[in-house]
């Protein structure tokens, strides 16, 4: 009875997807594949195409093509030059070691070569073989044998679908064979996939030419073996398909990507993209998926999505032969499947999935830092013990990655220092930033070359005070700077160093810095120093302006010079006392039109000698020697232009 109820209960189970009935990975025997089945007719030809793993010893191993018979497999052809009597002449077997796949041509088909074979590598019975039927018929119509697909462990499977212009407005779909049905995946009718096991790995996307349709699946495992039903319209009802028949192999050297990422609402999330080899002209992006597309998110060109601008970054990794994408900031609304996608080695595409769960982020800082230009910015990362001995740290963030940047990491140095004693922050410092500062920051972390969490920091700098960026306009009626023996002129200074002109003019409170100190003694000494300078300029103008004041504008002849009116007259009684061409009168033109008239007789000049000389004691010989010349000018002059009359002597 317990076995009667054991089977009732499994017949009442529903049937499972079309991935958990497909045999596991016990029942592939050999890693050699080819197809199930081939057709040909009567005078035609057929072409066997077998694939092998791509081993060394594979490749320069012996491939083969034989007859079954019972248990024993007769050889018909080799790569060792043998072939078979009743094949000679119609039959080449060919070997494509970088292709990792060898053919089988065979012409002349007769009904006698219908049956069974194997294609395989190394020794007949070894068990790197692979059962293939040939059929053969009268014809003319032969069907169409299916594509063959061999793909990795791990990979990604792309097939494109062509069923022409008058398919295009049908139903496209991919469905996998079980029996005589065939069970739906996708098609680009429903909202979403039909078998939810290919949920976030499959894409089914229209192409340019009409009627036809690619699909890409990611993340092959042995269960996704099998025949598959590409089509337009509905299978075993109306429009087209193709069969596919897909085989999964594992490669030793192909790593196995991360088909799940786990994060903390607000932290991180990494993921790791295969593109081998890293080649300059292929194109990497990464995506958010959906059924019937993807959304492109970032890749190699700069290319960011507005709304991830500051959130997501990627990171070639050569050594590795990958790429790293770090996506932080993260929220409910992240979760979903995020694809590598490539140009080129279509099979190194790769997917996973994300999962955000609620959690303390264990790098922290304020995420919004706002400075003024000039000033000094210290952006700061605190970390958990969790990371103490990863290596942490601060780069820039900009469309084509994150420069990484010299920062300082405050934890203490020495074999008795624990997590708990020391300081864990990371500190990034902008010493007087500009306005090109602006953007994002990150922190984070790294262990062995791999990049963990990470957090982002959003710089707003906006323009300082004007006094500190342009000239001061002064007002002419406006005191000095040296009124105020507390100013200090502001000067660019070292850079990190923030000022404010107002507290500067205030002078130096009781709890000032050491900066403001300095200021204040500048000004103590600078003071003094400017108001002495500007005693002596005055003083100086008052001497000019008094000399100015006391001379007038003499014109002797063509010659003009400052003398003052008594050292003119000195000069007179000085040459009526000493040459004999001495003039009664003459008239000295001052300014324009006005004359004095002077009548010289020999008491009144004596007289005039005598107190001029005695008034002019004190004057430096230099002085003398300016009058002696004067006189000389005005008498060699005196043939010329002149204002006075030609006087003769008596």
């Amino acid at each position: 009875m317990a076995l009667l109820a054991f089977i009732f209960l499994l017949a009442l189970l529903p049937d499972g997807s079309a991935k958990s009935r497909h045999p596991p990975k016990a029942t592939i025997s050999s890693p050699v594949f080819g197809p199930r089945q081939v057709y040909g007719v009567v005078g035609g030809w057929t072409v066997v195409k077998c694939f092998y793993p791509p081993t060394s010893v594979n490749r320069h191993d012996r491939k083969y093509w034989c007859r079954q018979s019972g248990r024993s497999c007769a050889t018909v052809a080799s790569t060792s030059g043998y072939v078979a009597a009743d094949f000679k002449g119609r039959i080449s077997l060919t070997d494509y070691p970088e292709a990792e796949n060898f053919q089988i041509n065979i012409s002349s088909l007769a009904l006698t070569d219908a049956g069974t074979y194997q294609c395989g590598v190394g020794d007949n019975g070894r068990g790197l073989s692979y059962k293939v039927t040939l059929s053969v018929s009268q014809g003319p119509d032969v069907p169409e044998a299916a594509e063959l697909f061999y793909v990795k462990l791990h990979s990604t499977w792309t097939v494109t679908c062509s069923f022409g212009s008058e398919f295009t407005y049908f139903r496209k779909y991919l469905c996998k064979m079980e029996g005589e049905d065939c069970h739906d995946i996708i098609d680009n009718i429903e909202e979403d996939v039909i078998d939810k096991d290919f949920t976030g790995r499959v894409l089914l996307s229209l192409e340019q030419s009409p009627g036809s349709f690619s699909i890409m699946m990611t993340q092959m495992d042995w269960e996704d073996a099998g025949l598959y039903q590409c089509g337009a319209g509905e299978y075993g009802k109306n429009g087209k398909s193709k069969e596919l028949d897909v085989f999964i192999y594992e490669d030793k050297n192909f790593p196995q990507m991360t088909s799940t990422v786990t994060a903390k609402n607000g932290s991180s999330a990494t993921f790791e993209c295969l593109y081998e080899p890293l080649k300059k002209s292929s194109t990497r992006v990464w995506a958010k998926w959906k059924h019937d597309k993807y959304t492109r998110i970032i890749d190699n060109s700069g290319y960011v999505k507005p709304h991830y601008e500051g959130r997501v970054a990627m990171f070639e990794n050569p050594d590795n032969r990958t790429v790293t994408v770090i996506l932080n900031e993260l929220s409910d609304a992240d979760e979903g499947y995020y694809w590598c996608i490539t140009n080129e080695l279509k099979d190194q595409q790769s997917s996973a999935e994300l999962k955000v769960i609620e959690g303390k982020p264990q790098l922290t800082g304020k995420k919004e830092v706002k400075a003024q230009v000039g000033s000094r910015v210290d952006l700061t990362c605190s970390y958990s013990c969790a990371y103490f001995s990863y290596e942490k740290y601060w780069c820039k963030w900009s469309t084509s990655g994150c420069s990484m940047m010299p920062a300082s990491d405050l934890r203490q140095r020495g074999p008795e220092v624990t997590c708990n004693t020391s300081n864990r922050t990371v500190i990034l410092s902008l010493d007087s930033v500009t306005e090109e500062d602006a953007g994002w920051y990150w922190c984070g972390v790294k262990r062995n070359g791999l990049f963990g969490e990470t957090m982002a920091v959003k710089l707003s700098v906006t323009a300082g005070s004007n006094s500190r960026t342009n000239p001061e306009l002064l007002d002419v009626d406006a005191p000095s700077h040296a009124e105020f023996p507390n100013y200090v002129e502001p000067g660019p200074g070292p850079r990190g160093g923030a000022y404010s002109d107002s507290g500067v003019r205030s002078g130096a409170a009781p709890g000032s810095s050491d900066q403001g100190h300095g200021s204040n003694t500048l000004s103590l000494v600078l003071g003094p120093i400017g108001a002495l300078i500007l005693i002596v300029v005055t003083a100086f103008a008052i001497i000019k302006y008094r000399q100015m004041k006391r001379s007038d504008l003499v014109s002797i002849g063509s010659y003009r010079t400052n003398i003052s009116m008594s050292d003119f007259e000195s000069v007179k009684d000085y040459s009526a006392s000493n040459s004999a061409c001495v003039k009664d009168s003459q008239e000295t033109a001052i300014g324009g039109d006005e004359f004095i008239t002077t009548t010289d007789t020999p008491g009144s000049a004596a007289e005039a000698k005598k107190a001029k000389r005695s008034s002019k004691e004190d004057a430096d010989l230099a002085y003398s020697t300016f009058l002696l010349t004067s006189g000389s000018i005005a008498q060699g002059t005196s043939g010329g232009d002149s204002a006075a009359p030609d006087v003769s002597p008596p």
